[in-house]
């Protein structure tokens, strides 16, 4: 913008007009974060859950008057169908749960490979769908293995070249979650475990696979809150943009 200023003839009036709602902007019942992208890579994501319908337009359509992409999680079809109002272009992924808009041209959508998406079983499902769409709009593409718990552990052998392909694993399970221990003694990359609250009442609504991943004896574990599908995507889209370790050449220490 400042470029354009200086070379190409934009107004001062312009430019006051595009920082005036910097570093965020008041709607009054919220506080959009403009700088979020500058600061994280990544434009402000909205949390559906308990907001209204109205709102989350609201604040969907101020976003993307600064930004190219969108992402609303725990979104309802209600709120959808006011988002849509408002803008078009957006898309509802009805398993994830999630909105999403992607304004950038095609030549910047590039995908770099590199996450796995596992989950126990098709219950779990909702909460391996959003860390997919979150990883995928936030420039990953996704491998998806589903339905490979530990109660017929042959299907998840059978999926051994994914698992070795992969940069990170993102493991979903609800139950006991014992699945991201498994991967986690397979594999030589990181692990984001993900607990659901799927399960009968001794599950406690997710807290048993929860505290059997924060206990896991595999190693190179990470574990995420209960039905947190966005916060292992992310993180798994952190971990496979991250360059790979240039080869020392053998130097001793």
């Amino acid at each position: 913008m400042l470029q354009d200023f200086k070379t190409n003839g934009i107004s001062e009036d312009d430019v006051i007009s595009h920082l005036k709602d910097l570093p965020f902007e008041d709607l009054d019942f919220a506080k959009v974060d403009h700088h979020r992208a500058l600061r994280k890579g990544f434009p402000e994501v909205i949390f559906g859950q308990g907001k209204t319908p109205e709102h989350i337009a609201s604040i969907s359509e101020a976003l993307l008057q600064r930004s190219d992409r969108l992402l609303v999680t725990r979104a309802s079809q209600q709120a959808y169908d006011a988002v849509a109002a408002k803008i078009p272009e957006a898309c509802y992924e009805e398993m994830a749960r999630c909105i999403v808009v992607d304004n950038r041209p095609q030549s910047e959508r590039k995908q770099t490979p590199g996450v796995l998406v596992v989950c126990a079983g098709t219950a779990d499902l909702p909460v391996a769908s959003e860390a997919v769409v979150t990883a995928e709009i936030m420039g990953c593409e996704v491998e998806r293995v589903f339905d490979v718990g530990v109660a017929g552990l042959h299907r998840l052998l059978a999926q051994m070249p994914s698992l070795q392909r992969a940069r990170v694993v993102v493991a979903v399970a609800g139950m006991e979650g014992a699945l991201p221990s498994v991967v986690g003694g397979l594999v030589q990359v990181p692990v984001i475990a993900v607990p659901t609250s799927v399960g009968y009442g001794a599950s406690f609504d997710g807290l048993a696979a929860l505290l059997a991943m924060l206990n896991s004896c595999a190693t190179g574990i990470g574990v995420v809150n209960i039905d947190n599908g966005f916060g292992a995507g992310y993180f798994a889209s952190l971990i496979n943009h991250l360059p790979p370790i240039e080869d020392a050449g053998g130097q001793d220490d």
